[in-house]
Protein backbone atom coordinates (compact mmCIF):
# COMPACT_ATOMS: atom_id res chain seq x y z
CA UNK A 1 0.00 0.00 0.00
CA UNK A 2 1.59 3.41 -0.85
CA UNK A 3 0.23 6.02 1.45
CA UNK A 4 -0.48 10.19 0.17
CA UNK A 5 -0.51 12.89 1.61
CA UNK A 6 -4.28 13.62 2.39
CA UNK A 7 -4.56 16.63 0.51
CA UNK A 8 -2.71 15.16 -2.88
CA UNK A 9 -5.03 16.16 -5.65
CA UNK A 10 -6.17 13.12 -7.28
CA UNK A 11 -4.97 13.55 -10.49
CA UNK A 12 -1.36 13.25 -8.70
CA UNK A 13 -2.64 10.18 -7.06
CA UNK A 14 -3.85 8.84 -10.39
CA UNK A 15 -0.75 9.57 -12.02
CA UNK A 16 1.71 8.45 -9.53
CA UNK A 17 -0.16 5.27 -8.99
CA UNK A 18 -0.31 4.81 -12.81
CA UNK A 19 3.48 4.61 -12.81
CA UNK A 20 3.84 2.38 -10.05
CA UNK A 21 1.60 -0.12 -11.16
CA UNK A 22 3.41 -0.11 -14.98
CA UNK A 23 6.73 -0.60 -13.22
CA UNK A 24 5.81 -3.08 -10.75
CA UNK A 25 4.22 -5.35 -13.81
CA UNK A 26 7.18 -4.81 -16.52
CA UNK A 27 10.21 -7.30 -16.22
CA UNK A 28 13.43 -6.87 -14.57
CA UNK A 29 15.12 -3.72 -16.04
CA UNK A 30 16.97 -4.00 -18.99
CA UNK A 31 19.20 -1.21 -20.41
CA UNK A 32 16.59 -0.28 -22.76
CA UNK A 33 12.70 -0.28 -22.25
CA UNK A 34 11.11 -3.71 -21.91
CA UNK A 35 8.76 -4.67 -24.93
CA UNK A 36 4.90 -3.67 -23.78
CA UNK A 37 3.47 -6.90 -25.36
CA UNK A 38 5.79 -8.75 -22.22
CA UNK A 39 3.66 -6.81 -19.40
CA UNK A 40 0.40 -6.31 -21.45
CA UNK A 41 -2.96 -8.12 -22.96
CA UNK A 42 -4.29 -7.37 -25.99
CA UNK A 43 -7.78 -8.45 -26.77
CA UNK A 44 -9.85 -8.05 -30.11
CA UNK A 45 -11.10 -4.12 -29.17
CA UNK A 46 -8.84 -3.39 -26.37
CA UNK A 47 -4.71 -3.21 -24.88
CA UNK A 48 -5.09 -4.25 -21.08
CA UNK A 49 -1.90 -1.91 -19.63
CA UNK A 50 -0.82 -3.55 -17.89
CA UNK A 51 -2.67 -7.25 -18.09
CA UNK A 52 -5.55 -7.08 -15.47
CA UNK A 53 -5.46 -9.39 -12.45
CA UNK A 54 -9.09 -8.81 -10.77
CA UNK A 55 -8.53 -8.75 -6.55
CA UNK A 56 -11.97 -10.04 -5.04
CA UNK A 57 -12.66 -8.71 -1.87
CA UNK A 58 -11.96 -11.57 1.51
CA UNK A 59 -15.54 -11.26 3.49
CA UNK A 60 -19.10 -11.17 2.16
CA UNK A 61 -20.83 -7.61 -0.34
CA UNK A 62 -22.65 -6.90 3.04
CA UNK A 63 -19.66 -6.39 4.95
CA UNK A 64 -18.66 -3.18 2.63
CA UNK A 65 -19.54 0.08 1.41
CA UNK A 66 -18.30 0.28 -2.33
CA UNK A 67 -18.09 3.54 -3.73
CA UNK A 68 -17.23 4.74 -7.05
CA UNK A 69 -16.62 8.28 -8.66
CA UNK A 70 -16.74 8.49 -12.22
CA UNK A 71 -14.93 11.54 -13.63
CA UNK A 72 -16.03 12.34 -17.71
CA UNK A 73 -13.37 14.14 -19.41
CA UNK A 74 -13.51 17.17 -21.69
CA UNK A 75 -14.39 17.37 -24.94
CA UNK A 76 -15.49 14.08 -25.85
CA UNK A 77 -18.63 13.15 -26.94
CA UNK A 78 -21.89 12.86 -24.68
CA UNK A 79 -23.68 10.21 -26.30
CA UNK A 80 -20.69 8.08 -25.37
CA UNK A 81 -21.32 7.98 -21.70
CA UNK A 82 -24.15 6.03 -21.73
CA UNK A 83 -21.79 2.79 -22.64
CA UNK A 84 -19.18 4.50 -20.90
CA UNK A 85 -20.71 4.33 -17.68
CA UNK A 86 -21.73 0.46 -18.12
CA UNK A 87 -18.15 -0.33 -19.00
CA UNK A 88 -16.94 1.27 -15.71
CA UNK A 89 -18.78 -0.24 -13.60
CA UNK A 90 -18.38 -3.97 -15.46
CA UNK A 91 -15.18 -3.35 -14.86
CA UNK A 92 -14.96 -2.03 -10.87
CA UNK A 93 -17.50 -5.46 -10.43
CA UNK A 94 -14.80 -7.60 -11.88
CA UNK A 95 -12.15 -6.30 -9.99
CA UNK A 96 -13.77 -6.68 -6.80
CA UNK A 97 -15.82 -9.67 -7.45
CA UNK A 98 -19.21 -8.26 -6.74
CA UNK A 99 -22.59 -7.88 -8.28
CA UNK A 100 -23.70 -3.88 -7.27
CA UNK A 101 -22.12 -1.26 -5.84
CA UNK A 102 -23.47 1.33 -3.18
CA UNK A 103 -22.55 4.78 -4.45
CA UNK A 104 -21.84 5.84 -7.58
CA UNK A 105 -20.68 9.84 -7.78
CA UNK A 106 -20.66 11.23 -11.54
CA UNK A 107 -18.35 14.13 -12.14
CA UNK A 108 -19.04 16.59 -15.07
CA UNK A 109 -16.26 18.09 -17.45
CA UNK A 110 -15.79 22.13 -16.96
CA UNK A 111 -17.60 22.32 -13.50
CA UNK A 112 -15.34 22.71 -10.59
CA UNK A 113 -16.88 24.38 -7.24
CA UNK A 114 -15.65 27.51 -5.39
CA UNK A 115 -17.09 28.20 -2.00
CA UNK A 116 -16.09 32.04 -2.84
CA UNK A 117 -18.97 32.32 -4.89
CA UNK A 118 -21.59 31.41 -2.33
CA UNK A 119 -23.49 33.90 0.03
CA UNK A 120 -22.19 32.15 3.49
CA UNK A 121 -23.89 35.20 5.45
CA UNK A 122 -27.15 33.67 6.06
CA UNK A 123 -28.14 33.89 9.81
CA UNK A 124 -28.86 30.64 11.70
CA UNK A 125 -32.36 31.08 11.97
CA UNK A 126 -32.57 32.43 8.09
CA UNK A 127 -35.04 29.82 6.19
CA UNK A 128 -33.53 27.54 3.28
CA UNK A 129 -32.78 29.61 0.14
CA UNK A 130 -35.82 29.69 -2.36
CA UNK A 131 -34.68 28.28 -6.00
CA UNK A 132 -32.75 30.50 -8.17
CA UNK A 133 -34.47 33.02 -10.68
CA UNK A 134 -32.40 32.55 -14.28
CA UNK A 135 -30.93 36.07 -13.49
CA UNK A 136 -28.95 34.70 -10.57
CA UNK A 137 -25.36 33.66 -10.97
CA UNK A 138 -24.56 30.02 -10.94
CA UNK A 139 -22.25 28.98 -7.80
CA UNK A 140 -19.24 27.34 -9.71
CA UNK A 141 -16.33 28.39 -11.81
CA UNK A 142 -14.57 26.66 -14.62
CA UNK A 143 -11.21 27.33 -14.52
CA UNK A 144 -10.44 24.92 -11.53
CA UNK A 145 -6.63 24.36 -10.66
CA UNK A 146 -5.61 20.97 -12.36
CA UNK A 147 -3.51 20.60 -15.35
CA UNK A 148 -5.77 21.66 -18.58
CA UNK A 149 -8.71 22.48 -16.49
CA UNK A 150 -10.85 25.11 -18.03
CA UNK A 151 -13.49 23.32 -20.33
CA UNK A 152 -16.78 25.14 -20.49
CA UNK A 153 -19.17 23.99 -18.08
CA UNK A 154 -22.15 21.93 -19.71
CA UNK A 155 -25.64 22.78 -20.17
CA UNK A 156 -28.44 21.18 -17.51
CA UNK A 157 -29.99 19.25 -19.84
CA UNK A 158 -26.94 17.46 -21.04
CA UNK A 159 -26.06 16.73 -17.28
CA UNK A 160 -29.82 15.40 -17.43
CA UNK A 161 -29.51 13.14 -20.24
CA UNK A 162 -26.90 11.71 -18.57
CA UNK A 163 -28.62 11.18 -15.49
CA UNK A 164 -31.33 9.41 -16.87
CA UNK A 165 -28.69 6.47 -18.12
CA UNK A 166 -27.23 6.55 -14.98
CA UNK A 167 -30.97 5.86 -13.33
CA UNK A 168 -31.79 3.03 -15.84
CA UNK A 169 -28.23 1.62 -13.62
CA UNK A 170 -29.98 2.09 -10.52
CA UNK A 171 -33.34 0.21 -11.51
CA UNK A 172 -30.65 -2.69 -12.70
CA UNK A 173 -29.69 -2.98 -9.39
CA UNK A 174 -25.86 -2.36 -9.76
CA UNK A 175 -26.13 0.51 -7.92
CA UNK A 176 -27.99 1.10 -4.85
CA UNK A 177 -27.32 5.30 -4.68
CA UNK A 178 -26.58 8.24 -7.33
CA UNK A 179 -24.41 11.34 -6.67
CA UNK A 180 -22.89 14.37 -8.21
CA UNK A 181 -20.04 16.59 -7.69
CA UNK A 182 -19.64 20.33 -7.76
CA UNK A 183 -23.18 21.44 -7.69
CA UNK A 184 -24.06 24.28 -5.60
CA UNK A 185 -27.47 25.77 -4.99
CA UNK A 186 -28.38 27.23 -8.73
CA UNK A 187 -27.18 24.19 -10.48
CA UNK A 188 -28.45 21.76 -7.79
CA UNK A 189 -32.05 23.56 -8.33
CA UNK A 190 -32.32 23.10 -11.91
CA UNK A 191 -31.49 19.38 -12.07
CA UNK A 192 -33.74 18.61 -9.37
CA UNK A 193 -36.79 19.76 -11.20
CA UNK A 194 -35.75 17.40 -14.35
CA UNK A 195 -34.17 14.00 -12.58
CA UNK A 196 -36.46 11.05 -11.30
CA UNK A 197 -34.15 9.85 -9.11
CA UNK A 198 -33.07 12.30 -6.81
CA UNK A 199 -28.72 12.62 -6.32
CA UNK A 200 -28.14 11.39 -2.47
CA UNK A 201 -25.06 12.60 -2.19
CA UNK A 202 -23.41 16.39 -3.31
CA UNK A 203 -19.55 15.92 -3.40
CA UNK A 204 -18.13 19.28 -3.29
CA UNK A 205 -14.92 20.42 -3.86
CA UNK A 206 -13.81 23.09 -1.01
CA UNK A 207 -10.47 24.66 -1.67
CA UNK A 208 -10.17 27.73 0.84
CA UNK A 209 -10.49 26.45 4.47
CA UNK A 210 -12.88 23.53 3.83
CA UNK A 211 -15.69 25.76 4.84
CA UNK A 212 -18.90 24.02 3.24
CA UNK A 213 -21.45 27.47 2.46
CA UNK A 214 -24.53 27.80 4.42
CA UNK A 215 -26.90 28.25 1.38
CA UNK A 216 -25.92 24.99 0.21
CA UNK A 217 -26.23 23.25 3.82
CA UNK A 218 -30.12 24.58 4.35
CA UNK A 219 -30.83 23.51 0.78
CA UNK A 220 -28.81 20.12 0.56
CA UNK A 221 -30.97 19.40 4.09
CA UNK A 222 -34.15 20.65 2.49
CA UNK A 223 -34.05 18.06 -0.02
CA UNK A 224 -32.11 15.67 1.86
CA UNK A 225 -28.98 15.34 -0.11
CA UNK A 226 -25.60 14.38 1.75
CA UNK A 227 -22.93 17.06 1.49
CA UNK A 228 -19.13 15.61 1.06
CA UNK A 229 -16.13 16.93 0.58
CA UNK A 230 -13.24 15.89 -1.82
CA UNK A 231 -9.81 16.74 -3.19
CA UNK A 232 -10.22 15.68 -7.12
CA UNK A 233 -9.56 17.22 -10.26
CA UNK A 234 -12.39 17.41 -12.53
CA UNK A 235 -10.04 17.00 -15.90
CA UNK A 236 -8.13 14.05 -13.73
CA UNK A 237 -6.18 12.64 -16.83
CA UNK A 238 -5.01 15.70 -19.30
CA UNK A 239 -3.98 14.08 -22.63
CA UNK A 240 -0.72 15.39 -22.48
CA UNK A 241 0.14 13.69 -18.87
CA UNK A 242 -0.88 10.21 -20.20
CA UNK A 243 0.67 10.19 -23.69
CA UNK A 244 4.36 10.99 -21.24
CA UNK A 245 3.39 8.14 -19.18
CA UNK A 246 3.06 5.84 -21.95
CA UNK A 247 5.58 7.82 -23.86
CA UNK A 248 9.03 6.22 -24.54
CA UNK A 249 10.76 9.48 -22.64
CA UNK A 250 12.81 8.82 -19.32
CA UNK A 251 9.44 8.81 -17.05
CA UNK A 252 7.41 6.78 -19.93
CA UNK A 253 6.38 3.04 -19.89
CA UNK A 254 7.07 2.21 -23.72
CA UNK A 255 3.85 1.49 -24.98
CA UNK A 256 3.81 4.05 -27.35
CA UNK A 257 6.49 4.50 -30.02
CA UNK A 258 9.43 7.22 -29.68
CA UNK A 259 12.38 7.79 -30.10
CA UNK A 260 14.65 4.96 -29.44
CA UNK A 261 11.57 2.64 -29.33
CA UNK A 262 9.89 2.26 -32.82
CA UNK A 263 7.83 -0.72 -31.84
CA UNK A 264 5.70 0.88 -29.76
CA UNK A 265 1.92 1.63 -30.38
CA UNK A 266 1.58 4.56 -33.27
CA UNK A 267 -0.59 7.13 -33.19
CA UNK A 268 -1.64 9.90 -29.97
CA UNK A 269 -4.20 8.67 -27.28
CA UNK A 270 -7.28 10.68 -26.22
CA UNK A 271 -8.51 9.81 -22.53
CA UNK A 272 -11.74 8.66 -22.43
CA UNK A 273 -12.90 8.43 -19.08
CA UNK A 274 -11.24 7.65 -15.71
CA UNK A 275 -12.96 5.71 -12.97
CA UNK A 276 -11.91 5.73 -9.00
CA UNK A 277 -13.18 3.20 -6.48
CA UNK A 278 -13.07 2.21 -3.13
CA UNK A 279 -14.28 -0.41 -1.02
CA UNK A 280 -14.40 0.44 2.90
CA UNK A 281 -15.45 -2.34 5.44
CA UNK A 282 -17.94 -0.93 7.54
CA UNK A 283 -17.37 -2.49 10.81
CA UNK A 284 -13.75 -1.47 10.97
CA UNK A 285 -13.61 1.32 8.90
CA UNK A 286 -10.98 0.08 7.23
CA UNK A 287 -10.50 0.85 3.16
CA UNK A 288 -9.60 -2.60 2.03
CA UNK A 289 -9.72 -1.87 -1.67
CA UNK A 290 -8.54 1.22 -3.50
CA UNK A 291 -7.73 1.98 -7.30
CA UNK A 292 -8.04 3.57 -10.68
CA UNK A 293 -9.25 2.18 -14.44
CA UNK A 294 -8.62 5.00 -16.95
CA UNK A 295 -9.45 4.30 -20.62
CA UNK A 296 -8.21 5.77 -23.57
CA UNK A 297 -8.49 5.61 -27.26
CA UNK A 298 -5.36 5.56 -29.47
CA UNK A 299 -6.08 7.27 -33.31
CA UNK A 300 -3.65 7.60 -35.92
CA UNK A 301 -1.68 10.84 -35.63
Amino acid sequence: MIRRPFFEKSNTELTSSLRANFAAHQPSPTPSKPDYTTWTTKTDSALYVPTHTPSPLTEPRESYDITVKLFYLPNIPTDRRCAQTREAIELVLKELGTSSIDLLIVSFPGVSFDADDEDSDLDDDDEPPSPPSATQSTTENTTGDCPDAGAPPEDIETMVTTWRSLEKLHAEGLVSKLGIAEFGVARLTKFLEQTKIKPSVNQINVRDCCVVPKPLILYAKQQQIELLTHNDCTNILPRGTLRQILGSGENGSGVLAGEGNQDGLKGDVEPQWVVKYTAVVKDRGVVESKGYFAVAELRDS
